[in-house]
């Protein structure tokens, strides 16, 4: 496959949308139905579709894998929340990725920040290998992206703002202005945050990518993910190994996945203010180490979220660190009652885990603890539940975890009950 032609000289951009991002959210890709005037879109299950002749549909549409007024709709409604002139909707966030690092030719080079998803890490290491195509991760990207660049062999820089799992922010626009400069593409999975609290193609990103399943579904039923980007050669090209792999999403989960899309901008304000409540919770608990949480201001990147992020939001992900080490952090998890102990994100409901031991048990200790995740390190994601409950919860269940375990080891406060 050959490589991208990168638009670096001033690229087709999408234009500047006519309403707001609710507004948007509710009637981006929903028209009504022209026969009966349905609200909500039918449910379109055939695979295939009738032609007058040969050669020549009815409608848009000849075979399902091609493309479904479902998928369509969805399309267009993403791309409008991501300021985007085109959407393409894959069957989970990995086969977007897959795709992406499927169009660059053999003996492609990438730079991929060091703390990615535990699925991002793995293809990028076990699998894109395996058609030529090599990554190399860095800590500080924004510091390390010059010297990283190969002439002629860089293709592609990868991002993740907030970073998974250690909330760590970039700066895509110092990013992709280096990037550019050596006509390279800049990729920004904006899982954490979803389009209503980041744009990355409005900071220089040429294309932005979703694991659906988590906010932008936002009800822990669906598998899907999808890229935006503006440029046409991308679509080109894009669209093309969509249809030519196959990686694409039923009509089903297409139109649950749009349902969901429709309250993002509640789900997400309300997440957001869960994710600060919780974070101030565990930054004052004397049994927490650390916080990441972009909403603090103790973040050490908190001036890039004031920057990226709509009204400075720290979005509803955090990650903190517990004394206990790691058996603390799975007792924490075991312990909770509102929060549930499972993987995934994004859902209208509260979600624990333990990077190092689930999603991101896969990369080798020494690689997982140089990006900053540590055994002792847990992961929240918060739902829209009430703000108290969730603080409650959390603290109750760092008691049980911390204070609880030292009564039973006989040790208080560093002394010997013996």
């Amino acid at each position: 496959m050959a490589d991208f032609e990168h638009p670096i000289n001033t690229p087709p951009r999408a234009p500047s949308p006519v309403h707001r991002f609710g507004t948007l959210a509710v009637h981006a890709g929903a028209p009504h139905d022209p026969v009966t005037g349905a609200v909500i879109e039918s449910i379109s299950l055939s695979t295939t579709f009738a032609q007058t002749s040969v050669g020549k549909p009815v409608g848009k549409h000849e075979y399902i894998r091609s493309s479904n007024p479902n998928r369509e709709n969805f399309e267009a409604a993403v791309a409008a929340l991501e300021h985007a002139r085109f959407a393409l909707a894959f069957a989970s966030g990995s086969a977007t990725t897959a795709t992406i690092l499927q169009s660059l030719a053999a003996g492609s080079h990438v730079v991929s920040v060091s703390d990615v998803y535990g699925g991002t890490h793995r293809y990028f290491t076990k699998v894109a290998s395996a058609h030529g195509v090599q990554v190399t991760f860095s800590p500080s990207i924004e510091v390390d992206v010059e010297g990283l660049i190969r002439p002629n062999e860089t293709k592609l820089i990868w991002i993740e703002s907030p970073s998974n799992p250690t909330l760590s922010l970039v700066d895509i626009r110092a990013v992709a202005r280096i990037a550019h400069q050596h006509g390279i593409m800049v990729v920004v999975d904006n899982t954490f945050l979803s389009p209503y609290i980041q744009n990355p193609l409005d900071h220089g990103a040429d294309i932005v990518v979703h694991s659906v399943t988590k906010y932008i579904n936002g009800h822990s039923d669906v598998l899907m993910g999808a890229a935006a980007f503006n440029s046409p050669t991308l679509h080109t090209r894009l669209s093309f190994l969509q249809n030519a792999i196959g990686a694409v999403p039923s009509a089903f989960d297409c139109w649950l996945a749009h349902r969901g899309l429709k309250t993002l901008h509640l789900r997400a304000r309300e997440a957001s203010r869960n994710g600060l409540a919780v974070a101030h919770a565990l930054d004052a608990s004397p049994h927490v180490i650390a916080v990441n949480y972009p909403g603090l201001a103790s973040h050490p990147h908190r001036a890039i979220a004031q920057k990226q992020h709509r009204d400075g939001m720290g979005g509803g992900m955090l990650s903190f660190r517990l004394k206990g080490g790691k058996e603390a952090a799975e007792r924490f998890c075991q312990a909770t009652r509102i929060f549930t102990l499972a993987e995934s994100l994004g859902g209208v409901e509260s979600l624990v885990e333990v990077p190092g031991s689930m999603t991101h048990a896969g990369i080798p200790r020494e690689q997982r603890e140089a990006a900053g995740v540590f055994d002792d390190l847990v992961r929240v994601s918060c739902g829209v539940e009430d703000a108290e409950d969730l603080k409650a919860d959390v603290l109750q269940a760092l008691e049980k975890a911390v204070v609880v375990s030292k009564i039973q080891n006989g040790v208080v406060n560093g002394v010997s009950s013996t």
